[in-house]
């Protein structure tokens, strides 16, 4: 649980932002509130997936002045392919009668403000924006209706995705598993009520990509449910819910924003290996 009330929480604090952050001892992680990023109160090691009330201890700075890293460090990222119809349609490809499954790696995670790298003749590199699901707890065959009690919240993320790649191979994993093919932030929100929210790409400063979280053919509680059913979650695992149509190519110099309603924006730069 995260703690709604406590002696060192400063006034107004609704303790549903949850970022992971870098000091030169090493990634920590904090709460948000009022746009000021405040360390978890106990040892540098706390996290959200201690079992322990999370309380702000000591006063880091302005959020927009932090060093802020992938909000977890998985032990899996698993994505959905195919969640809206749209993006379906814009790929010709058959809606799906069950989730599709396939793995990021968690190496290509990146953090807000990170860079994504286009790597030499991956070709055609797209944005995906999707709703990220945090996984708080153990979760193994858990039922559609106790689904989002495994839940710890939501952030946004890129699904960037070698496209030439992933026709080419006919599978998904080179096509999607880069490194900086992932990026994942800016931090986590608790108290969200994913079913109906509004999703958006932008690159430099043009929209891309627009819908909402309801657009899924797949909701979030099924989706817990189902990759429960196949592999275990623990605590920290990531699962991306899958992207609306409008995806598009990146290229060197681009600056591309996944924007989610209740969460914020998540922002990367793109730029050619060398």
């Amino acid at each position: 649980m995260i703690a709604r009330s406590a002696s060192s929480t400063p006034k107004g604090t609704t303790m549903s932002h949850i970022a992971r952050f870098s000091t030169p001892e090493g990634p920590r992680y904090g709460l948000i509130t009022g746009r000021i990023l405040y360390a978890l109160a106990g040892p540098a090691d706390t996290t959200p997936f201690d079992g322990r009330d999370l309380t702000p201890g000591e006063r880091v700075g302005p959020v927009e002045k932090s060093a802020l890293l992938p909000p977890v460090m998985p032990s899996k990222i698993v994505c959905i392919g195919r969640n809206y119809a749209a993006h379906a349609a814009e790929q010709n490809a058959a809606l799906p009668e069950e989730p599709m499954l396939f793995l990021k790696p968690p190496s290509a995670l990146i953090g807000h403000g990170a860079e994504i790298i286009l790597s030499p003749g991956a070709g055609r590199v797209d944005h995906e924006a999707e709703l990220a699901v945090i996984i708080g707890r153990r979760a193994a065959h858990v039922r559609r209706e106790d689904a989002l009690d495994y839940v710890l919240g939501y952030t946004c993320a890129n699904d960037v995705s070698a496209r030439d790649y992933q026709k080419k191979d006919g599978q998904w994993g080179r096509a999607k598993g880069f490194d900086t093919f992932c990026p994942l932030g800016p931090w986590i929100v608790t108290d969200l009520d994913p079913s109906d929210l509004a999703i958006a790409c932008h690159v430099n400063g043009e929209r891309r990509q627009s819908a909402r979280t309801s657009d899924m053919i797949f909701d979030v509680a099924t989706l817990v449910s189902f990759v429960s059913g196949v592999m275990t979650l623990l605590p920290g695992d990531v699962l991306l819910t899958g992207t609306p149509s409008g995806v598009s190519p990146l290229a060197e110099g681009d600056t591309v924003e996944v924007t989610i309603e209740g969460i914020g924006t998540l922002r990367n730069t793109v730029r050619d290996a060398h």
